[in-house]
């Protein structure tokens, strides 16, 4: 439908990573993802035919509207891929105009030229292989990323670990590093001694908060 937004769901939050972890956040997750991670934790939002609700911006607005009446500061625009949504940045301008903090979760597959003068923050993925689909990342995305910015790694292996360094090696982001652990296939202790015998004083090691607070598998969490 013209001039809507595949919205997946909205809840209120914290962040369960990031450099605003533990936060209260309102999410915004839409639906439709050009990716298949291999370990996807939100596959139900991904497939063109993912449940989903047709609502305009000025709907976008109204939810955002009442969290900050809540007192939340933060808001997070997750997916599937929510840089594939059609005027998606008019979405993002409203809200950092709002007052919110504006945080746009991204696959690494996406080009982010188009949209670096919305105000927004940006939390970039790089597929690693364990996720199988490192093939599809645009490189050229790390040398627009800003010291407010992020990149998060997701690791399923220790070879990710080593990948993620020679990434960061190559491309060189002015952002924070985040090394997150695929839940259930490599243990983050197993991450650490990595990061010790690597020399990876500029990664940092985060946990998925809400992973250990509720069920992993629940949603709107």
């Amino acid at each position: 439908m013209a001039g809507t937004y595949k919205l997946a769901e909205h809840f209120i939050s914290i962040n369960g990573e990031g450099q605003r972890a533990g936060e209260l956040a309102l999410f915004l997750r839409f639906a439709g993802c050009n990716l298949r991670c291999s370990w996807c934790d939100t596959a139900w939002a991904c497939g063109a035919d993912a449940p989903h609700e047709a609502v305009t911006a000025e709907r976008i607005t109204e939810i955002a509207a009442e969290a900050y009446a809540q007192g939340v500061r933060n808001v997070t625009l997750t997916g599937g891929e929510p840089l594939l949504q059609a005027d998606i940045a008019d979405v993002m301008e409203r809200l950092v105009q709002m007052g919110l903090r504006t945080e746009i979760e991204t696959n690494g597959a996406v080009a982010l030229e188009p949209f670096m003068q919305t105000g927004c923050t940006f939390t970039m993925d790089y597929k690693l292989p364990a996720s199988g689909m490192e093939r599809f990342m645009r490189t050229d995305n790390f040398a627009l990323l800003r010291e407010w910015d992020t990149v998060k790694f997701v690791c399923g292996s220790r070879e990710d670990v080593f990948r993620a360094k020679e990434i960061a090696a190559q491309y060189k982001p002015r952002c924070p590093l985040y090394l997150s652990a695929v839940f259930g296939q490599i243990e983050p202790a197993e991450i650490v001694e990595i990061m010790k015998a690597e020399c990876m004083g500029n990664f940092r090691l985060q946990l998925q908060l809400h992973k250990f607070i509720w069920d992993p598998n629940e949603r709107g969490v």
